[in-house]
This record gives C-alpha cells, structure tokens and sequence, in this order.
C-alpha cells in the first residue's frame, strides 16, 4: 500500500522530546499503528500490541520487561486492553527520571477518547502529552481537484482513500461500519444494541450539520433522550461523530443552545447514506452538508490546542458556520460555501457586527483567493488551512 507522509509525524516526536511518553488517539484504521512503527523503527523501538496475547504476558510483570528496555521507545498499542499499565508507567517513568532517562520512553496508542483521557491525566499527570491522529486530510493527499473530491467522497480512512475503486472503497467502509458496531463498541462502552446505535449513526448522517434535538430522535427510534445523548456521547468518544458548540456570546441577542452533530468522516457520512459516487452525491440533498462537514473537519484538524471552536446563530437569522476563537485572542469567522463562486450570505453578514472578527472567510470548493468585501476574503479550503496559527 502506498505510504503518505503525515503531518501529525514531526507533532509526535516533539511530544517524545519534551515528555515521558505521548498518547497518540485516534478512530481505529486511521493510521496510528502505521506511524507509530515507523517512528519505532527510526528510532529502534520495540512494538507491544496488547490484543494479542503473547503481547500482553510479556507485561505481567511490567516493570521487569520494561526496565530492560529503559534506553528504547516502547509502543504500546490498543492501550485500552491493559489501562491497568497506566499505574506501573508510573513508576517506570519516575525512575527513570532519577536516572536521567527522562523523555521520549513510551509512545502509547489508543482508539478512545474520554476513558484513556482521565485513567493518562490521573496516573500521568505531568508525564504524558495528547496528540490525535485522525484519517488523511486535504494536505496530506495532494491539492488537486480529482485528489479533493476523491477524499471527500471516500474519507481519509487510508484503505478506504487507498482503494482501487469507489466500489471497492464502499464495501471497505460498509465492512467498517458493521466491525465498529458489533466488535468495538462493546468494548468502550455500556451494552449498546448493535441495530440501534447503526439506526443512530444514520440517522445523524442525514441530519448532517443539523442542530441536535435530543426529543426527535427519541421519539423516532422510540427511546429516551436520555439514551440518546448516551449514544451520542459515544460517537463522539470514538471519534467518529463531532458535536460543534454553539458560541455562547453575550450580544443582546436570543442565541441557539443546541450543539450541531457531524458524521466526522465523509466516507462513512456517505457510506451511511448509501452513495457510492460523485455523481451520486453531486444529486443528493446531503451534499451542502456532506461539505460543510468536511470542511470543518480539515480545518480543525490543523487547529492547535486551546483554540476554541464553535459556530453561532441567533433566532433571527445571523450565522457562522465556524467561529475559531485562538489562545492570542484572535476571532476568525469563517462561511462555508460548496460553490465555486463565493457569495457572502445575509446570515453571515449580519452576524459580524456581533461577533467582530478580526479575520473573516467564505470557504469556497475553487482554490482562487480574492476580496468580497472590505473585511471578508473568499479563500480555498486548503489556503485557509494552512493559514492556520499552529501555536
């Protein structure tokens, strides 16, 4: 399978630099073992995968097997099957300390968010930095049209990109689909009908970019919001929805309060949907949606932590589809738009008075930058992602 170079690379080892170990998350199949074994391989590393058995008894005595290795990188994969390790690397990377060996230790892999996240910051609070690894972007596979869309209608998942034919790449995806619901989801949360949650997923697919309303999907799978919001969340623990925040502004105006849901890949948004083309797509109603979602996220992908992402709408009729508020204080207000020709909406233009950004965008399907207005430049997607400030 061809190799593409990922961005997130030079990120990982600057977090070995500075730290003990670093915890790569990310989506199963998005790449995280590829690039952990070549950064393990450059720098000779030694590759743990805890799924496999003999794997993880070479850890029942963790600090006997690791101690030897105390001068090499050690990759601990789907970190989930043993989080007990998480007590003893403790230990481990506290004496090392001692003994000078302070950074670059442990590089450790993981396919869910909200779980690894407080077991890492409890037990390795000061010795671990979080890094996400998500499918392939638009810098990563190339800035041509044929390459653009390719991504959008297939998703960045690299076997689904990867695949000889769109054919080929739903099948590849409708397999992924089922595997998360029957094998996965079991494992990172409570005991979820495989039918329900995939009816869920759908559902929230042709919803694409909708405000979330709890009550109405209740009603219509005939279960409480309650459960609802348990299955949302998580979707969106697995990296595989994205729930966008309304800006919470103090305007004078009556906000929305409900968050917009997301399918965070475009291969499955469409896999989900049943489209196994570009031209299938091109006639579907989802299609706006399908891109404002892939969109935002290419773009927050590139977003440094703690920039904060949102969208906002009044009741009136203002809105932003993004609004990035960055640590140095600066406010970007970005439209999406599929067309190639960007237009400034009545929504967006009533909403900068409000939100007074210092830069504003309409994202647009072309590559050509140009003025609309004194404050608003129309921008490709690609350009505006790369303009982001990474630090």
């Amino acid at each position: 399978m061809l190799m593409i170079p990922r961005i997130l690379k030079s990120d990982v080892e600057s977090a070995l630099a500075r730290q003990a170990a670093a915890l790569l998350l990310g989506p199963r199949q998005s790449g995280k073992t590829t690039l952990a074994l070549e950064i393990a391989r450059e720098r000779g590393g030694v590759y743990l995968d805890l799924e496999d058995r003999d794997d993880r008894a070479k850890l029942a005595e963790p600090r006997l097997f690791l101690d030897a290795l105390e001068d090499r990188l050690v990759v601990l994969d789907e970190i989930h099957r043993m989080p007990e390790l998480f007590a003893s690397l403790r230990g481990i990377i506290d004496c090392g300390r001692r003994r000078g060996k302070g950074a670059g230790r442990f590089l450790i892999l993981g396919s869910a968010s909200i779980a690894l996240l407080k077991q890492a910051s409890e037990s390795l609070a000061g010795r671990i930095e979080q890094l996400e690894l998500m499918p392939f972007s638009l810098l990563e596979v190339g800035d041509g049209r044929s390459s653009r869309e390719s991504l959008w209608l297939r998703g960045g998942f690299p076997q689904s990109w990867l695949a000889r034919s769109d054919a080929d790449s739903l099948a590849w995806r409708r397999s992924f689909v089922r595997a998360y619901l029957e094998r996965d989801v079991p494992q990172f949360g409570p005991r979820i009908p495989a039918a329900a949650l995939e009816r869920l997923w759908s559902m929230l697919a042709h919803r694409q970019g909708s405000l979330l309303n709890a009550s109405y999907l209740a009603n219509a799978m005939e279960i409480s919001a309650r459960s609802i919001n348990r299955y949302i969340d998580l979707l969106v623990d697995l990296m595989l929805a994205r729930r966008l925040p309304p800006l919470h502004a103090n305007v004078g105006k009556r906000l929305v309060k409900s968050p917009k849901t997301y399918v965070r890949d475009s291969g499955l948004l469409h896999s989900l949907l049943g489209i196994s083309s570009l031209e299938a797509l091109s006639g579907h109603p989802v299609i706006g949606a399908s891109w404002e979602g892939f969109a935002i996220e290419t773009l927050l992908g590139r977003l440094a932590w703690p920039a904060a992402a949102s969208f906002y709408r009044t009741a009136a009729g203002a809105e932003v589809d993004l609004v990035i508020d960055f640590p140095c204080g600066d406010r970007w207000a970005i439209e999406i738009k599929r067309s190639r020709a960007a237009r400034i909406s009545r929504g967006f233009h009533a909403s900068l008075p409000d939100l007074k950004p210092n830069r504003a965008f309409v994202v647009h399907a072309g590559s050509e930058r140009y003025p609309l207005s004194d404050s608003v430049q129309a921008i490709g997607l690609r350009e505006l992602a790369l303009r982001f400030p990474q630090t």
